[in-house]
């Protein structure tokens, strides 16, 4: 009976030992490995994803078109994915905040502007590097970014990842973006058309827009956005925090859908340009023209872009875009494609 007493007593004892290791970790530390579903949280049936026009985001247009979201989610209950297109990044983050969309394929910069706002959400993956040029207009004559001084510029709205690096760097180069020239806030269609008709000298925008000038004829590129700040992050996918809390599973399906859609492009760039060209109704020479001039590269692995992401919540510290620098846990959640790397 004494050895008997002893042995519970013993197992007791380990097993509060292991009840307590499971309830603590190191500090610092994050729990990656659930996935599953939270057991109280309601079935997700109808997935809402926003998105804009831009080669940026062709991951997107290729998952839709060739039926990856819809084959890949329905497995985990997901019966509708509902696409939502925006001009810009401001507005698709105002929708986010408003709960309206689950996901979002954006410029990073509108997120910070958004997290700072209160928004509810994570970078769980990078999207696409570079890819934005400088265009000025027909007959306007370029030298140097002094020639830009009294210009009137259109970019995208300010706290977007065009205003930010076209501020950034104008400031780097000794002029000031408030008094040396106008930057007017301006989405892809408005800026090329008040390019055309002459209203503004130059554009700052991403691709395909530039190489869509280019075949009008109505301008040419002086400085793309690559030489402005070297290897910086564009575009990223964003996933609501609800989701993530209550659906994991779907959030790492998405991040895996996304990388399988990324690397078919990279493999098959002229089929992904004509669906491109097909669904925004652009022609298929200026698309293929965009992806062989641009500078930017798609990409899945938000690792890649963390330094310069960070580097873009203190600039728009800078800018006063927002009150404080937002920290690496407030931006992304890595484990998500930690967990699909392996």
């Amino acid at each position: 009976m004494k050895h008997m007493r002893i042995t519970v007593i013993a197992l007791i004892a380990i097993a509060l030992l292991l009840i307590t290791a499971g309830c603590t970790q190191p500090a610092g530390t994050t729990s990656t490995t659930t996935v599953a579903p939270t057991a109280s949280a309601a079935p997700i049936k109808e997935l809402r994803i926003g998105y804009q026009p831009s080669t940026h985001q062709m991951a997107h247009f290729t998952a839709m078109n060739k039926g990856m979201w819809q084959q890949d989610l329905a497995p985990l209950g997901v019966q509708n994915v509902t696409e939502y297109l925006f001009p810009t990044g401001a507005p698709e983050m105002q929708a986010m905040l408003a709960g309206n969309i689950d996901v979002a394929y954006v410029g990073a910069a509108p997120v910070l502007s958004a997290l700072s706002s209160g928004l509810d959400a994570k970078i769980v993956g990078a999207v696409q590097t570079q890819g934005t040029d400088l265009v000025v207009r027909t007959g306007v004559n370029y030298t140097s970014p002094q020639s830009l001084k009294g210009m009137k510029i259109a970019t995208f709205q300010a706290g977007t990842i065009q205003d930010t690096i076209l501020r950034n760097w104008l400031k780097q180069n000794n002029i000031s973006p408030d008094k040396d020239l106008e930057i007017v806030g301006m989405g892809p269609g408005d800026a090329i058309t008040a390019l055309t008709a002459g209203k503004i000298d130059a554009v700052f925008l991403p691709d395909p827009s530039p190489a869509i000038i280019l075949g009008q004829g109505t301008g040419r590129t002086v400085v793309q956005s690559g030489q402005m700040y070297p290897n910086h992050t564009c575009c990223v996918l964003v996933v609501s925090g609800k989701l993530i809390r209550e659906h994991p599973e779907i959030v790492e399906q998405i991040l895996r859908t996304h990388q399988k859609a990324t690397e078919y492009n990279l493999k098959n760039s002229d089929e992904a340009a004509a669906i491109y060209a097909q669904k925004t109704g652009s022609k298929l020479e200026d698309i293929k023209t965009s992806l062989k001039i641009w500078d930017g590269k798609w990409v899945s692995d938000p690792n890649l872009i963390v330094d310069p992401v960070l580097d873009y919540a203190n600039i728009q510290y800078d800018l006063k875009y927002i009150k404080t620098p937002l920290t690496k846990d407030q931006i992304f959640d890595l484990s998500f494609f930690k967990k699909i790397s392996g």
